[in-house]
């Protein structure tokens, strides 16, 4: 393949609400301009950038895939991004290694809320954009109604610079506003076209809108606007000059057209990017945590690693976009976040799956390489003695949670390696061991990212496990003081055993768990036995004895007690211990605990009431709201145990548009009437036993 300098690239993230047709155009680009035979298609499960088994089995993008192509004379990467939310973190890393967006609306549904989502994450990085139309051939499409969506939502910025020919099954063409003909296409899926006269009955419209988009080019250029009073109009090249010019600025950005599955009009997107998006040498400068580095080739070599593939055979592979300098495939380079030497495994540039090898890498370039030791997603590569760093990648906190189990004991012991793989390649997972129920936690951004990662360590790593609710871990505590005697005293044929202790037991303020006071005087207890007593308490509380859960916030003070010179022993005194907190637990009014959360949801303002009743019916209390851009934010604290399906009700409340965080507050006493059933669930799963058993 040809080497190409930085100021001949194109680094495109292509992004959208789910179902948009991104895949189908990145398809639609690579058929066009011959890197693939045929035409390929998602429902073929053939396409080049969604080529991971669960994509195929769900026809939706789920991870960021890179690919390439050449195209008049440059050389366009782009990057097919997920839509669908739970996935969009993977679109936000992406979106650090591009220079530029294209940002696909269904011609059917109009903006939908992955199209504001990624519209929101260009507008956070600063990234010139145009917008496509696609399914322009689908019944109910309209070009119109999508337009004046597209203005509702992102302003009169948007400005087409395409008019369809025909409609529905119908639409077979553009009219082109800057080289102001039109391009009838073939109905084969071929992608070849005529170039024709504007047709007679769509002249005026035509010259309206030509006329339109030269006095808003010429607006922003103050060359071009003294050209535009002096003609009357602008040439091509000067309306692609005063267009890439405004779109650089991010004074406006051109609306397409297309059917990416028909392949009508996207050639002439293709050329569109080739013309109007910057090269990046063209982008600038890139901002890095010492000061800011100048995107040329003369400067020393820096990267940022934006996404990790792991793979259960090759290993991890890590891609990396080049910001300065160049690089060979051998090179030693520093992870400046890490402060540790890497050795590059190769390099070589991906179409999909592909890897072909790439030789030196230079600025610009989006490459890959293989086996890295140390370095993870959001890792900048540099020159030795460079010390360049760049801004780390920031991803979402996980928002639902549930308790894996594997199936078999093989499947345990493979689980820990395997998680470890899907932890490098999604760095939005957490997988833990919970300490109060011993369970194993996945969090993730919700149901179905949850389940994916689920099927991906059953299909790559050959782990199968099932997915359940995680249980909640409640706490025990008193609301009382209690006095007791606990004596444990065994007489056996031999060396009996004897261990007498009095403890009194009082509440402590939230958060300071646990106290012992040693109080003995007069040696009625012997030194060497008081840790055994401790432990013997610190080991019992970690069952209470409402339900069985730890318990906390109280004092224990050893006051008095007996021995015998002989009986006496460390596990005597432990036991007797032991008895003496299960019946100072009972008589200081015990009572459960639940974990409380600090909850953030985020919605626009239209469903605000309907949130709120939602929270309080799960007995949460608001405790404000705030507004951040078009979003109202609602701040509430809310009981874990009611939070579990929380994700799908939001979802469907605020159909996908609604999104919130979720971390650990604090403790409070459980409502009376819930602890009943709280108790009756410890009895089934023999947490506790029944008071009449105890006895």
């Amino acid at each position: 393949m040809k080497d190409y300098n930085a100021d001949k690239i194109r680094n495109v993230a292509v992004v959208g609400h789910g179902s948009s047709g991104k895949t189908s155009l990145t398809s639609a680009f690579l058929f066009n301009a011959g890197m693939t035979s045929r035409l390929t298609k998602v429902e073929n499960g053939n396409t080049v950038t969604d080529y991971d088994p669960d994509e195929i089995e769900r026809s939706i993008s789920i991870n960021s895939a890179v690919c390439f192509l050449e195209w008049k004379g440059c050389k366009i990467n782009f990057v097919d991004c997920p839509g669908y939310t739970n996935f969009l973190w993977d679109t936000r890393a992406s979106l650090r290694a591009v220079d530029a967006g294209v940002v696909l609306v269904c011609g059917v549904a109009g903006i939908e809320v992955g199209t504001e989502k990624v519209w929101e994450m260009l507008k956070e990085a600063n990234l010139p954009k145009m917008i496509i139309i696609n399914k322009l051939d689908r019944e109910n499409s309209n070009y119109n109604r999508t337009v004046e969506s597209i203005h509702q939502f992102f302003g009169r910025q948007a400005v087409p610079v395409q008019l369809p020919i025909g409609a529905e099954k119908n639409f077979t063409g553009v009219v082109d506003l800057i080289t102001k003909k039109a391009y009838v296409f073939e109905k084969d899926e071929s992608g070849k076209f005529k170039e024709e006269e504007i047709p007679e009955d769509m002249k005026e419209e035509a010259e309206k809108k030509i006329e339109e988009l030269t006095e808003m080019v010429a607006e922003n250029d103050e060359k071009l606007m003294d050209k535009y009073f002096e003609k009357g109009e602008l040439s091509t090249d000067e309306l692609i000059e005063g267009l890439k010019k405004s779109l650089l600025s991010r004074q406006f950005f051109p609306i397409f057209i297309a059917s990416a599955l028909m392949n009508v009009g996207t050639q002439i997107i293709l050329d569109g990017i080739v013309n109007f998006f910057p090269s990046p040498i063209e982008r600038g400068e890139v901002e890095g945590k010492k000061g800011a580095m100048k995107s040329s080739l003369d400067e020393p070599f820096s990267g940022l690693v934006f996404k990790t593939i792991s793979d259960p055979y090759t290993g991890r592979i890590s891609l990396m976009r080049i910001f300065s300098g160049k690089v060979n495939p051998d090179a030693s380079v520093l992870n400046s976040n890490k402060d540790f030497t890497e050795k590059l495994g190769g390099l070589f540039f991906l179409k999909g799956k592909e890897q072909i090898p790439a030789g030196q890498a230079k600025v610009g370039d989006l490459v890959a390489t293989a086996k890295l030791k140390e370095t993870s997603t959001g890792d900048t590569l540099c020159a030795k003695g460079a010390s360049i760093e760049f801004h780390p990648i920031v991803f979402p906190e996980p928002s639902i949670s549930f308790a894996i189990e594997p199936k078999t004991r093989a499947d345990e012991d493979r689980i820990s390696q395997a998680i470890h793989r899907i932890i490098e390649e999604d760095p939005t997972v957490r997988i833990e061991r919970e300490p109060e129920t011993h369970e194993l936690i996945i969090s993730g951004n919700g149901q179905l990212h949850v389940e994916i990662v689920t099927d991906r360590l059953k299909e790559k790593y050959n782990v199968d496990v099932d997915l359940k609710p995680p249980k909640i871990p409640y706490k025990e505590t008193i609301k009382g003081k209690s006095d007791v005697q606990g004596k444990y005293k065994k007489q056996t044929g031999g060396r009996g055993q004897y261990g007498d202790v009095n403890i009194k037991m009082e509440p402590l303020p939230k958060g300071t768990d646990f106290e012992f006071e040693d109080k003995i005087f007069g040696g009625s207890i012997p030194r060497n036995f008081i840790p055994s007593i401790e432990k013997g308490i610190q080991e019992a509380r970690k069952k209470g004895v409402v339900a069985g859960y730890p318990a906390v916030n109280f004092k224990v003070i050893l006051y008095d007690g007996s021995y015998h010179d002989v009986d006496s022993s460390d596990i005597a005194f432990k036991i007797a211990a032991s008895m003496a907190f299960k019946k100072g637990m009972k008589e200081a009014r015990p009572t459960i605990l639940e974990p409380i959360m600090n909850i953030e949801v985020y919605s626009p303002e239209a469903y605000m009431g309907d949130i709120m009743g939602n929270l309080n019916g799960r007995r949460g209390k608001v405790q404000g709201m705030e507004q951040k851009g078009n979003l109202r934010i609602i701040k509430a604290v809310v009981p874990m145990a009611e939070m579990l399906d929380f994700e799908p009700t939001l979802t469907s409340i605020t159909g996908g548009r609604g999104s919130y965080l979720m971390e650990f507050s604090h403790y409070e006493e459980i409502p009376g009437q819930l602890q009943q059933k709280i108790i009756s669930d410890a009895i089934k799963e023999g947490r506790i036993k029944p008071e009449e058993e105890e006895k």
